[in-house]
């Protein structure tokens, strides 16, 4: 092993100095540089000490010395992250070799990158099949990357879902109070992954978790809660529908898991109508919110509440249109519907 955690290195292609502080297979490591963490392959580093032993001294001159704190910013963020603007959740799998000597995944490092310029808070839950297995709370800065946890290659197999609800750290009247979204793994979306890594030599896959911050939704003087009423739910005088009326989602997830804890006690029928009754309530809320689309999250199977879904979408006027197409979070297990006011 050419370094050890701990060890000083340089930067060849950028020349500046940072620390390892984690091995992650034979040909990489994980360095950081001004509280900035980024993996690295070994041929892309060196010892300090031989730049410095093999530069040439000029006496004639002083230069006054540079410290990584004084170096600009942008450079970092180059090393942060290529991916484009936005939230991004990164997997960097670390690697071993099994009893037979094959190079298979031992674990993933699970990273939050913002590509952004604007600060957020974010609460993260790791969900397996309706249990909370990790919960954390802390804030995200512009243009750096937050390590949340690791995730044990086998635990893939129980379809994780990591949960997120960012707001921004420097509050906007112009900007919602909250961002809700989701990433469900399924095993064989991973595997492809890993395949694409081992042909491209990248060390990370990553997915998109907010594009934009959304604005807040529009206030209008009168919301049509008819259909809200007609549903069941209460209806309280104008002046004060906006404390009562509870926040509309751009995502919502129709696993039967994820709305009750007694679902397998329950049969098809009943799942189905559970299901189709969370639609029916965010759909609602995100008409009477004046939202512009709605992602809904329905799985594959045998599509039986897919179809449901778009047969009730097929008689709505406020929908100008549904697709349901590749989504690289969801694949085609997702609807997303897109309204006209």
């Amino acid at each position: 092993m050419k370094f050890q955690v701990g060890d000083k290195v340089l930067v060849m292609h950028s020349g500046e100095e940072g620390e390892v502080v984690d091995i992650i297979n034979d040909e990489m490591v994980m360095v950081e540089i001004r509280n900035v963490r980024f993996p690295a392959y070994n041929n892309q580093l060196d010892f300090p000490y031989f730049k410095r032993f093999s530069e040439k001294k000029i006496v004639t001159e002083k230069k006054v010395k540079k410290y990584i704190e004084q170096l600009p910013k942008e450079k970092v963020v180059s090393k942060v992250s290529d991916l484009p603007d936005g939230i991004w959740l990164t997997f960097l799998p670390r690697f071993t070799n099994d009893e037979f000597g094959d190079e298979v995944v031992e674990q993933f490092k699970v990273h939050l990158i913002n590509g952004t310029d604007t600060g957020y808070t974010f609460n993260y839950k790791l969900n397996y099949k309706g249990s909370i297995a990790f919960e954390l709370k802390n804030k995200l800065f512009p243009k750096q990357d937050f390590y949340l946890n690791d995730v044990p290659f086998e635990d893939i197999n129980d379809n994780p879902s990591f949960e997120f609800e960012f707001s921004l750290v420097e509050p906007d009247k112009r900007k919602a109070d909250y961002y809700e979204t989701s990433l469900k793994l399924k095993p064989r979306q991973v595997f492809n992954k890993i395949e694409e890594l081992r042909k491209s030599g990248l060390p990370t896959f990553s997915y998109q978790l907010l594009e934009q911050y959304p604005d807040k939704a529009k206030e209008e003087s009168r919301l049509d809660l008819s259909k809200l009423a007609a549903g069941g739910y209460k209806v309280y005088e104008a002046s004060k529908i906006r404390q009562h009326l509870a926040p509309a989602r751009t995502t919502i997830d129709l696993h039967v898991e994820r709305l009750t804890d007694d679902w397998e006690r329950m049969n098809n029928l009943e799942i189905v109508s559970l299901q189709l009754a969370e639609f029916e309530k965010y759909y609602d809320l995100a008409i009477a919110h004046h939202q512009p689309s709605l992602t809904v999250i329905h799985g594959i199977g045998t599509g039986k509440l897919r179809d449901e879904i778009h047969d009730l979408l097929r008689h709505r006027k406020e929908v100008t249109s549904f697709v349901n197409r590749y989504h690289p979070s969801y694949g085609y297990g997702a609807t997303e519907i897109y309204f006209q006011y």
